[in-house]
């Protein structure tokens, strides 16, 4: 069976380019995907990354979906610790009434960003552990069955925006089968517990309102391009960016110091968070692809296009789009 294909867009902001024309890539990628037939495209929360655009998710939302007719946008996610419950429910009410039908909520427990940050934002250290009981929080809030007596979201109330979990261990997968909601795993940057999670989520799974059946989504890096040499370009520009996303704020590489970490034993292990990751032509891309989704026990892939550039990105869209068709 062929899975549902989704993109995850971080909103990349590349060398030499400005903020606006970062943005400006990411509409004209959601617009690709729509005219390919994508099912969703989703924008993880980040901060203080000066590559990253994707911070304001309902913002951003907003605006790819003034930019686009039909296809599923949503939060790829929203930290949810990093936030009110309410608020939440408000932003994406907001967003399901101005765009009814289209919008998606996946909520992480994760700061998205470093410890210093994750003071500004006026994070709690602690806030992560009252995780479940937001989540609760909030969908209540969407279905117009406040835990809160008096309390509303407006908008939001009653919009049952659908909630995803998403996750990069067994406390993500368990805490979606005991709510009944659909899982996301992250397993584009963290592959190590994939199939336990996924094992598990699907064995304990417990039907909703929301979700009868059980509901994986497994993240993959791809590379897609017409020509294997270009694939391997941008294959080592790409690894070159994730060590640069793993410095401390503010401190760069050369490509030559990058490279001399990719060859340490420090960065074998770091190229590891890319272990699933689709590199090739249209043939070479759509095979890894489909084993992924089977290895993975995913009924939807959300993928990952580890391209600098917004052309390479959107072709690289048309290329697995045009593999996994046929």
């Amino acid at each position: 069976m062929t899975p549902v294909l989704s993109l995850l867009d971080l909103a990349v902001v590349g060398r030499e380019q400005t903020v606006q024309e970062g943005l400006a890539g990411t509409v004209a990628l959601a617009q690709a995907a729509e005219r390919c037939g994508y099912e969703r495209v989703w924008y993880a929360e980040h901060h203080n990354n000066p590559s990253i655009a994707s911070s304001a998710t309902s913002v951003l939302i907003a605006h790819v979906a003034a930019h686009t007719e039909s296809i599923r946008l949503g939060a790829g996610g929203v930290m949810l610790p990093n936030h009110a419950p309410l608020i939440i429910a408000e932003q994406y009410g907001t967003l399901a009434s101005l765009h009814p039908g289209r919008i998606d909520l996946g909520l992480g427990r994760a700061p998205g960003t470093d410890p210093t940050t994750m003071r500004a934002l006026r994070r709690d250290a602690r806030s992560a552990e009252s995780f479940p009981d937001d989540v609760a929080e909030l969908g209540a809030y969407l279905r117009g069955e406040s835990l809160l007596p008096g309390v509303n979201a407006y908008p939001g109330k009653g919009t049952d925006v659908p909630l995803y979990i998403l996750g990069s261990s067994l406390f993500g997968a368990k805490l979606a089968a005991a709510m009944g909601l659909p899982y996301a795993f992250a397993s584009h940057f963290a592959p190590a517990a994939l199939e336990d999670a996924v094992a598990a989520y699907r064995s304990e799974f417990r039907p909703s309102e929301q979700l009868a059946e059980p509901y994986v989504i497994a993240g993959v890096g791809a590379i897609a391009t017409d020509t294997g040499e270009e694939a391997a370009a941008q294959l080592l520009t790409a690894q070159r960016r994730r060590v640069q996303l793993l410095l401390p704020p503010g401190r760069t590489l050369t490509d030559e110091e990058a490279d001399a970490v990719l060859a340490s034993p420090h960065g074998r292990q770091m190229m590891d968070m890319m272990r699933y990751t689709a590199v090739g032509t249209a043939g070479e891309v759509g095979t890894y692809l489909t084993a992924f989704a089977e290895h993975a026990r995913a009924d939807e892939l959300i993928i990952a296009l580890h391209a600098d550039q917004v052309d390479q990105r959107v072709r690289a869209a048309e290329i697995i789009a045009e593999a996994m068709a046929g």
